[in-house]
């Protein structure tokens, strides 16, 4: 029996066994579609395998001109056949491509040698015959294969080189839709692998592309136009379950459009199923889990219905039928009793997708016009003009703009700026828009409004030539919004977001944005990304960049919002940092290649800010490296490692650096070795260590790394805070080396130094490190590391000092950390003070201080 006849046969047998499974209630949705997607799948790559063989036999082995290889025919499944989501009664849309030009190999002089595009060609026409050609039994499938590049017109097969250059010079918005789903059933997989290198570029930016929604809001215009157009004419064509309002085809571009928009970013989000696509959506929150079930249930029941629609005639119908009987027995296969029942659950079902379509496609630009219409069209008028700088200031005036000409001037010579004079056409229209939806909320903040206008200028204009950025806070004003907030409540945050406009991303979603931190699983996330890209140093840095980016936004919006006190932002930070190093240093570690165990033996100390959990936004981290390991390579692998270390924490990617290290606290400062062995610290802290090393002990602990070495510290720092001291020497030494620090930071200003002078953070600092070093000894609870505020009630509890005292100066410590933590939010890089404000708080220090020291 002829190959395409046996397939319509058992095309037939599958199509009648599914439709009574499904009307029988014996088949799901999911069976209904994957068996028809895997049948589809053996059909094409069966024929593709028989037309091969016999072309092969006619002219020879296709072979590649470049590599010498033999070319086999690549189809691409497209549309549903690609998501594994097809009907019983879908065309598939296929693409064929090949490899190389080169032509055929003739096996004997009898064969006639074509190019292999001719081969290709003759080989795809052949399938598609088979395929799709009607006889009394029926057919196979039918082929449409108008989604090639040029589509009808375009060649029925193409090259990669071929299509690559398409896809770079002439593929359009509505290409990269279809491409998301594009699948190949046949070829061998390293080209495969090569084709979805070539394409992926193509449908997945790297950067987060919110202007797909704009591009696939006008290609929904478009079908909806048409559709309503073929509804008018035929009114008997209405409710059309695919193309219609709230129908299958504005779920899968629910699903496709987050695709678009991240896909490039996060591999997960490149299924080509619309269910797995919506279901990874709930995962990642990018819809809540309610809506995403509702999706589903919608996809489920128009997936049914459109079944149903097309089991009377085996014709691809998504319309339901004119007649009255057939409109009934419709209903009935549905599980409805009436015509009506159905109607009703129908439009239930569409108008949750309609609802959902419009949440995330409507016109933003067209929703805001009729607040500010008049206004629009005066700052957009004005801003055109170059004598404009009279009218601009007249409107900032009327939005009570503390200093109106300042930031008319300024509003106008930002738009004037050769950057983005230079920008096209669309991109200056939309910045625009954004400035004029900005100023009614820039003017409805109380107070310095044209700081927070000058702040988001800069902004705008930094971020200008990425129309992607500007299409996310077009289509998104909450995320404009909540950025005109952020950048009023600090310049230093308005200067992070300038410099990572990137995470714009993550002011979309307010649930994310004020989760309190989970770290486990965020330690989790980054060994998943990290080992999705294994060997490729790059993205791994960049990866931890971004990671860090984004938490540290979202603590940053918390923090302003005053969900946060200091020292509870502090402990989030610090153990922010703590994962991020111990991620960055197995990640270095597995880049050395040859490296003598899985896991090394090797410890990151963490001193200063990290060690007391007391780290800012913008603190370095002090580390030290220690190793335990006796093999012989050891001690210039962790050289090497630690060197790695700190080239993956400071080097400027794209992304940006992780965190400044300073490593000047290990053994022997400038002079000594990079990484020391466990046993020559140890002998080191007892025998050669200053005083001032016994110090930063106090605010020192393990941080990553080899876990047993961060016992053996912990023990070690424990028995030297612990050994007994001469008082009088440690107070002398404490002295000097205090005077050395306040002569070292000069404060010849009138303002009070929060951190250097007399009566600031490093006198509490001080006192907290001499009690530790001279009672540990005999109250080991002091040498927790619990921090200074702690440690000071602790003392006082102890009756190492006067209890009202050790109050008083652990809430002088948390003012001072809360006005430098206010200071360094407004990029202030000294935290001073008027002398005032303080005075209470200073005072107290300076008691306990002479009371201690004399």
């Amino acid at each position: 029996m002829p190959l395409p006849r046996a397939m319509r046969r058992v095309r037939n047998l599958i199509v009648a066994t599914l439709i009574a499974r499904d009307l029988g209630g014996s088949a799901d949705l999911a069976e209904v579609v994957d068996t028809m997607s895997a049948f589809a799948d053996f059909a094409v790559k069966t024929h593709v395998a028989a037309v091969t063989d016999e072309m092969s036999a006619l002219h020879g082995t296709p072979i590649g001109a470049e590599s010498g290889d033999p070319q086999q025919l690549i189809v691409l499944g497209m549309g549903k056949l690609g998501g594994g989501e097809l009907n019983v009664s879908s065309d598939i849309d296929l693409i064929f491509v090949y490899p190389e030009e080169g032509e055929t190999q003739p096996a004997s002089p009898d064969q006639r040698q074509l190019s292999n595009h001719e081969f290709f060609t003759r080989l795809g026409k052949k399938l598609i015959a088979d395929l799709s050609a009607i006889a009394e039994d029926g057919f196979t499938f039918r082929v449409d294969m108008a989604l090639r590049p040029n589509g009808v017109s375009g060649p029925l097969a193409a090259s990669f080189g071929m299509l690559e250059r398409y896809l770079i010079v002439q593929g359009r918005e509505w290409e990269r839709y279809a491409w998301v789903k594009a699948r190949a059933l046949t070829g061998r997989q390293a080209d495969i692998d090569a084709l979805e290198a070539i394409v992926r570029p193509f449908v997945y930016r790297r950067y987060l592309d919110f202007g797909s929604i704009d591009a696939m809001r006008s290609m929904h215009a478009q079908i909806r136009a048409e559709v309503t157009r073929q509804e008018t004419r035929h009114p008997d064509r209405s409710n059309n379950v695919k193309l219609g309002r709230g129908g299958i085809r504005e779920i899968e571009f629910l699903a496709q459009v987050f695709q678009l928009i991240r896909g490039g970013r996060d591999a997960d989000l490149r299924d080509r199923s619309t269910r797995a696509t919506l279901r990874t959506l709930a995962e990642k929150r990018l819809l809540s889990a309610e809506v995403v079930e509702q999706l589903l249930q919608a996809y489920t029941f128009l997936r049914n219905l459109e079944h149903r629609l097309q089991y009377l005639d085996d014709a691809q119908i998504h319309t339901l039928p004119a007649s009255e009987t057939d409109r009934l027995a419709i209903a009935q296969m549905m599980g409805f009793p009436d015509l009506a029942s159905l109607l009703q659950a129908l439009e239930s079902h569409r108008a949750i997708v309609a609802a959902q379509f419009d949440a995330i496609f409507s016109d933003k630009k067209k929703d805001a016009a009729g607040s500010d219409a008049s206004a629009a069209a005066e700052i957009s008028a004005a801003l055109s003009d170059t004598d404009s700088r009279e009218t601009i200031e007249t409107r900032l005036t009327a939005l009570a703009f503390d200093d109106a000409p300042a930031a008319a001037q300024r509003l106008l010579a930002t738009w004037q700026s050769p950057r983005l004079q230079a920008l096209p056409e669309v991109s200056r229209n939309r910045l625009i828009g954004l400035v004029n939806t900005a100023l009614p909320l820039v003017a409805a903040i109380t107070e310095e409004r044209s700081a927070t206008l000058g702040r988001l200028l800069d902004f705008l204009e930094a971020v200008a030539r990425r129309a992607a950025y500007l299409a996310l806070l077009t289509e998104y004003p909450q995320a404009l919004e909540r950025v005109i907030r952020m950048m009023n409540a600090s310049d230093w945050a308005a200067k992070y977001l300038t410099r990572h406009p990137l995470l714009l991303d993550e002011l979309l979603d307010d649930r994310t944005l004020k989760s309190a931190p989970d770290w486990a699983a965020f330690a989790q996330e980054c060994k998943r990304q990290l080992d999705a890209a294994p060997g490729d140093t790059e993205r791994q840095m960049d990866t931890l960049r971004e990671l860090h980016h984004a938490q540290l936004l979202r603590l940053l919006a918390q923090d302003i919002e005053g969900e946060l006190s200091v020292e509870r932002l502090a402990d989030h930070l610090s153990s922010l940092a703590d994962i991020l190093v111990g991620a960055t240093l197995q990640a270095a570690w597995c880049a050395i290649q040859n490296r003598h165990r899985d896991a090394p033996k090797f410890a990151v100390i963490a001193y200063g800010k990290l060690g007391g959990k007391e780290l800012g936004y913008a603190s370095d981290l002090d580390v030290i490296f220690l190793y335990d390991d006796d093999h012989p390579d050891a001690p210039p692998l962790y050289a090497k490692l630690a060197q790695r270390f700190i080239s993956w924490m400071t080097a400027h990617t794209p992304a940006g650096i992780l965190f400044d290290i300073d490593i000047a606290l290990r053994p022997d400062g400038a002079s000594g070795l990079m990484v020391s062995p466990f046993a020559s610290f140890e002998k080191y802290q007892a025998k050669s260590a200053w005083l001032w090393e016994h110090q930063a002990l106090t605010r020192a602990r393990f941080c990553a790394g080899d876990a047993a070495i961060g016992t053996r510290f912990e023990a070690l720092r424990e028995t030297v805070l612990r050994q007994p001291r001469d008082e009088a020497n440690l107070k002398q030494e404490v002295l000097s080396m205090r005077k050395k620090m306040h002569d070292a930071h000069p404060n010849r200003s009138p303002l009070f130094d929060l951190k250097h002078d007399a009566g600031g953070m490093i006198d509490i600092e001080f006192i907290v490190q001499f009690l530790v070093l001279r009672n540990a000894a005999h109250y080991p609870r002091l040498t927790a590391d619990i921090g200074n505020i702690a440690l000071l009630k602790l003392s006082g509890e102890l009756g190492l000092i006067d209890q009202q005292s050790a109050a008083d100066v652990a809430d002088a410590y948390r003012t001072f950390r809360k006005l430098q933590h206010q200071i360094r939010l407004q990029g202030e890089e000294r935290a001073r003070v008027e002398a005032g404000r303080v005075t209470k708080e200073a005072a107290a220090v300076k008691q306990l201080w002479s009371d201690i020291f004399g």
